[in-house]
């Protein structure tokens, strides 16, 4: 169980720092010169930020989902688990390449507030099957908050 359990976590983690990796492909095409152009609300983090505390979060959301994938994917509650994180995690690649590469804000702001609500479902899932790994989520959950105020705000702005 051990063996099997730290596997999983080491799989989910690189799973969700590649995919942070593909997304912030299309985020550093627009950075530097579309991004830089826009008006920001006074709230915006300064843009080193954004890297590390998008490796922290994607991080804890490998370990909570090596963590419920080690219960088994055989078991229905786990299946329905992963496939919604799986599902969200798809979403949050999907909105780098939506707000970045195609530029489109509003486009952005609809996709974040998919993605919050996947969240959500995902974290619900997980409790079912852990409740420490559900918890591991809640720091994502908030920052992506946070994400769909700026980009609505950038929205709004522009």
């Amino acid at each position: 169980m051990r063996k099997r359990l730290v596997r999983n976590i080491i799989i989910c983690v690189l799973v969700c720092l590649l995919t942070g990796l593909f997304a912030s492909m299309a985020t550093q095409s627009s950075v530097d010169t579309w991004y830089h152009s826009l008006n920001k609300p006074p709230f915006t983090p300064p843009d080193w930020l954004f890297a590390p505390v998008w490796i922290v979060l994607y991080i804890l959301m490998g370990i909570a989902a090596g963590i419920v994938w080690s219960h088994g994917f055989y078991h229905k509650w786990v299946k329905t688990a992963m496939y919604h994180f799986v599902f969200q995690l798809l979403l949050n690649a999907m909105w780098s390449i939506v707000f970045f590469g195609f530029k489109k804000p509003l486009w952005g702001f609809l996709v974040i507030l998919t993605l919050l609500v996947l969240i959500v479902l995902t974290i619900k899932w997980f409790k079912v099957v852990n409740r420490k790994a559900a918890y591991m989520l809640i720091p994502y959950f908030i920052w992506v908050c946070f994400a769909a105020i700026l980009n609505f705000e950038v929205w709004r702005l522009n």
